[in-house]
Formats: structure tokens, C-alpha cells, sequence
């Protein structure tokens, strides 16, 4: 069994000042993508080159504080591609892909952080820009190879996916063009929202980010913005989920997904 966990750190040093590493070596996982690291390569060397016992390989962002996305591995992996050639958002750090490739199979885990709208319209244009790149991206990968992408994609795709779905229609996340990708993604693109696969109905207890406003997270006034996006044959492999709220180590909860390999 092949456990890979997700989860968006607001910040590594944050996360892991609220116990995260204890977690992590209780639950064992056998790799670890991890998003908005918001640190700089010397950080990461002094302190955080490991996590739980395995290797970090990382994308960062040129500005400090900022974004950032990382693996940590068990495995050793055969290649590691940093960015998907978007000058705007590698600069970003947005996009790590580790490939194990053997004579037998292709394969690739992705950690991937899409960006957020919310701030504004320049930053909602700049997320559409981002949304018109990563598809046929990921359409040209998935001719190539089996892969993974644990991402926060920053979209709650269904009105099963966030609490307040009807006052948020109009909101960044869950705007129709956004839902629309997610939809084209998962219909003509031909990807399996893990989750999803797995559970299909559940609403509240599927969200995995809460607003720091309003009590939200006390209340579970959440929204589903973290995926596993698999090609079918990974996905068939997805034995059990599991969406960790005993501690809150970020404001995401951490996705952690069994495959059978």
C-alpha cells in the first residue's frame, strides 16, 4: 500500500511549530506534497530538507513569503521537473512534478498550488490565465504518462463541496468558469477526482479549508479546494481517504489517500 498525503501549509514554519511533524510520523505516509511553503531555498536546507523522515524537493517562489509547492519522498525519483514552462507562474513556484520511471511504467506525482482570485480581479484574471495553461498541460502529460496532482486547485467544484454554496456563486472559487474547468477537466479531459470516486455524496465532512473569519472552522462553514486528481488507472487504485481535523496545522486539512501499489 502506497499512503500519499496533501496538504497546503500556509507557511512551513507555521505548520510545523503546530506539531506537524509528530503527525506525520504517526500516520507514516510514503510521500508528501505539500503547497504554499512561503520560504526560500536557505530555509529549506538549514531547517526543513526533510519531513517525517523523507527527502524534500522543491519548487519556490523568486518572491519571499510567497507560494512555493515541494514533494517529500521515500522513494528516490528517476527525474524532477520544476515549473511546466509558464514564465509568469514558475516564478511563482507553483508546479513540482517527481517521475519514477521504470521499463514497466511512467509514472509521476505532481504537487501543484493553482492560484487564488480572491484578492481581486488582477489576481482572478491571473488564476484564469493559470487555468488556461494547466489544462492542456496536463491533456499533453496524461499521453505520456500515469500521474497524480495533489493540489490546492482554490475551486470547490460542486455545491456538495462548500457549505454556503448559494451566497458564494458570485465569489472567487466558486465562480461558474472556474466550476466549468474543474468539469472539463473531469469529463473530456479524462482525470478522477479521487475523492470523489470514493465518496460521492459526502458534504460536510469532505471540506478541507475554512475561512479565518467567523468562527468558520468551529462551525464547519468549509469548502472542498483540496484534490488527489488522478489518471483512471492511479485512480482505480484509491483504496481509502481520509481528511485529518483532529489538529489544525493550517487553515487546509490535510488529505491523505491509500493506492494499492
Amino acid at each position: 500500500m502506497f499512503k500519499l498525503t496533501s496538504l497546503n501549509l500556509n507557511g512551513i514554519r507555521s505548520a510545523t511549530s503546530k506539531g506537524l511533524q509528530a503527525w506525520l510520523g504517526q500516520i507514516e505516509p510514503d510521500c508528501i506534497c505539500v503547497q504554499e511553503i512561503k520560504a526560500q531555498t536557505p530555509d529549506l536546507a538549514d531547517r526543513f530538507e526533510h519531513l517525517a523522515g523523507l527527502r524534500g524537493y522543491f519548487h519556490l517562489a523568486d518572491k519571499k513569503g510567497y507560494s512555493g509547492v515541494g514533494v517529500y519522498s521515500r522513494l528516490e525519483p528517476s527525474d524532477v521537473v520544476a515549473g511546466f514552462d509558464s514564465a509568469e507562474f514558475d516564478a511563482e513556484g507553483r508546479y513540482l512534478e517527481l517521475r519514477f520511471d521504470t521499463p514497466a511504467v511512467k509514472r509521476s506525482i505532481i504537487s501543484c498550488y493553482f492560484p487564488s482570485g480572491s484578492s481581486g480581479e488582477e489576481r482572478q484574471l491571473a488564476k484564469y490565465r493559470f487555468l488556461d495553461l494547466m489544462y492542456p498541460h496536463l491533456q499533453q502529460l496524461k499521453s505520456q504518462r500515469e500521474f497524480i496532482v495533489c493540489s490546492d486547485v482554490n475551486i470547490a467544484h460542486q455545491a456538495i463541496d462548500l457549505k454556503n454554496w448559494r451566497s458564494n456563486q458570485k465569489n472567487s472559487g466558486f465562480l461558474p468558469e472556474e466550476r466549468a474547468w474543474m468539469t472539463k477537466l473531469l469529463g473530456d479531459g479524462g482525470m478522477v477526482d479521487v475523492y470523489r470516486q470514493l465518496h460521492p455524496n459526502t458534504t460536510d465532512e469532505a471540506y478541507t479549508w475554512w475561512s479565518n473569519r467567523g468562527q468558520a472552522y468551529a462551525k464547519n462553514v468549509g469548502w472542498r479546494l483540496d484534490y488527489h486528481l488522478a489518471t483512471p488507472a492511479w485512480a482505480a487504485k484509491a483504496q481509502s481517504v481520509a481528511i485529518y481535523k483532529g489538529e489544525k496545522f493550517s487553515d487546509h486539512a490535510p488529505v491523505s489517500v491509500e493506492y494499492a501499489l
